[in-house]
This record gives C-alpha cells, structure tokens and sequence, in this order.
C-alpha cells in the first residue's frame, strides 16, 4: 500500500545513494542514432521538429549573432523532451518533475540574461520598467510591478513545468491505485482512461518543452 502519493517522485532509493537520478543520463543513448547513414523515423520525425523550431526561433529573435543563441535553445528543448518522454517508461525517474532540476536550468538562463542586459543594456531595462505612456503618478507602482514581474519569471518557468509533469503522474497512479478492487467492466474503463492519459501525458511532455524553450528565448530576446 502506497503511504504517500508523492513518493513516486521520491528519487532516493537508498540511504547513501540515490540510483534513479541516473536515469536522466539515458537521453545520451540518443546522440549514436544521428550518426547514422540512413536515418531512421524516429530521428527524421526530429529533424522536421528541429528545423521548424529552428526557423521559428530565428524569427523571433533581433540578435545580429543568432546561430549560437538557436543552437542553445534548441539544445534545451531536446533535453527536456527526451527526459519528460522517458519519464513516461515504468521504473524511469522523471528528473524534470523536480523543482531542483527545472529551477536550476531556468534561473541559470535567467540569471545570465540579467547579468547581460544591465551589464550592456542597461538603458534598455530601465525604459522596460516603464511602459510607453504611463501617467507620471502610476510610474512608481508599474516600477515595481515590472520588477516583480522579471524577477519571478524563473520561478513560473520551473514551477510550470514541474507542476505539468507532476500532475499528470499524480492522476495515473491515483488511477491505478483502486484496480485491485474493481470490477472487470469498471477495470476495462481504467484502462481505456489510463490509455487517454498516457497520450495526453506524452503531448504535455513535448508541449512544455517547447513553453519553456520558447519564454526563455522571449525572456532573452527583451534583454535588448
């Protein structure tokens, strides 16, 4: 019996070492298959992926030195869709449900944005602290709001993507957890209802991948 629902994301499977954080490092199992001279589906089904968000990212970015900054993100979003759909294999731990892993990547980025834009821009991010046309007496309140506002952003990026990841997770093992002691009709609807899931669960894995790849291309693109 299941003391806690979260201990699913429990990553210590004993007191001196905790084996299911090597689970994040499967995703290099991936990097021999690009090497390949006919390449299969699964990596022509990436390459169309990667060179619509190539093209994507490049429109929205107004850096002169792009190639650098499209390659990051996109490195980025590789990493986290492979560990969110890894995540949805039994007795695979899912690293981005953590807050120490989402939280990490998205204050590094925006602590490195930061650094950058009042280092070289600084012109820039004061003007962004007050929108166009303010009335002089709000301009105090919408400096803080604006200030408030940047510094959660990490915060929201990790939060987003670990609550997706979670939630889900949470609702299939609730699921699961009441098959012992239902009927065969009612067991055939847990089924079909944990078959649903799973497909949602995989289209939320790749959705916020691309959310959080997306606002932290935004997040870097306001910077100048």
């Amino acid at each position: 019996m299941m003391n806690n629902l979260f201990s699913i994301f429990d990553p210590s499977t004993s007191i001196l070492f905790s084996l299911k954080w090597l689970s994040m490092i499967y995703i290099f199992s991936f990097i021999p298959l690009s090497y390949w001279f006919i390449p299969s589906r699964n990596i022509y089904l990436l390459n169309v992926i990667l060179n619509f968000l190539f093209f994507e990212f490049k429109s929205l970015l107004n850096f002169k030195i792009m190639v650098f900054n499209i390659f990051m993100f996109l490195n980025m979003f590789i990493q986290i869709l492979l560990n969110n759909l890894l995540g949805m294999f039994p007795y695979i731990f899912v690293g981005t449900s953590h807050m120490s892993i989402s939280m990490s990547l998205s204050f590094s980025l925006w602590f490195s944005f930061m650094i950058f834009g009042w280092m070289f821009y600084s012109n820039h991010m004061f003007t962004h602290l007050v929108p166009q046309s303010t009335p002089g007496i709000l301009m105090p309140f919408m400096v803080l709001i604006e200030s408030t506002s940047n510094y959660i952003r990490f915060g929201t990026l990790a939060i987003r993507l670990s609550a997706n990841m979670i939630a889900g997770h949470l609702l299939m093992t609730l699921i699961s957890s009441t098959g012992s002691n239902l009927s065969l009709i009612l067991l055939l609807l847990m089924i079909l209802s944990q078959t649903i899931l799973i497909v949602l669960e995989l289209s939320v894995a790749m959705i916020q991948a691309y959310v959080f790849s997306i606002l932290s291309l935004l997040y870097m693109n306001e910077v100048k």
